[in-house]
C-alpha cells in the first residue's frame, strides 16, 4: 500500500484503538485462513482512498457490496473499541438505499452514541491511515462521552 504517512505517523495510526478493532474485525472475517499471511497494513489498503482513486469510482448505481462491508466493519470497529473502553455494549445499525446514501447508529441501551448520516458511500474511504484513525477516534471519543452523561440509558437493558 502506497502510504504518505511518515513512519512514526503510520505507528500511531495502528495503534489507535479503532484501528486495532478494525484488524480484529478483518482477521475475525477469515475463517479459513487464507488473511493470515498478510499484514495489518494490506488488509487496511481497501480503506485508503486518494483523490485520483476516488475520483475513479463510478457514482451511478448500487455501491459495491464490498464496500457497503468495509462500512459495517469500520463502524463495528468504532462501536467495538467504545464497548472496551466504557464496558457498556454498543450496537451498530446502518440502514442504506441502494444509491448509496442512508444512516448509520450506534447504540447503547437504550442512547444513541453516535447519529451520521451517510453519503456517497461508494466512495467511502480515507486519504490516509492517519485519517482513517482520527475520523474513528472522533466518534469513538464523542460517543464515550454521551455514555458519560447518560449512563443510566445506555446501561439499559
Amino acid at each position: 500500500m502506497k502510504e504518505q504517512c511518515a513512519p512514526r505517523q503510520i505507528a500511531g495510526a495502528i495503534a489507535s484503538p479503532v484501528v486495532q478493532e478494525l484488524i480484529k474485525q478483518w482477521r475475525a472475517q477469515d475463517a479459513h485462513g487464507v488473511w493470515d499471511g498478510k499484514s495489518d497494513m494490506d488488509l487496511l489498503a481497501p480503506y485508503i482512498l486518494d483523490r485520483e482513486k476516488r475520483r475513479q469510482i463510478p457514482l451511478l448505481g448500487d455501491p459495491d457490496p464490498e464496500t457497503l462491508w468495509r462500512l459495517e466493519l469500520y463502524y463495528n470497529a468504532i462501536g467495538l473499541a467504545m464497548e472496551r473502553a466504557t464496558g457498556v455494549m454498543v450496537a451498530p445499525m446502518i440502514r442504506m438505499h441502494h444509491e448509496g446514501f442512508g444512516r448509520l447508529v450506534l447504540i447503547a441501551g437504550r442512547l444513541i452514541v453516535v447519529n451520521r448520516q451517510l453519503r456517497d458511500v461508494h466512495r467511502f474511504g480515507f486519504e490516509s491511515l492517519e485519517r482513517l484513525a482520527q475520523e474513528g477516534e472522533k466518534y469513538m471519543t464523542s460517543g464515550m462521552q454521551m455514555i458519560r452523561k447518560y449512563p443510566e440509558l445506555a446501561a439499559y437493558g
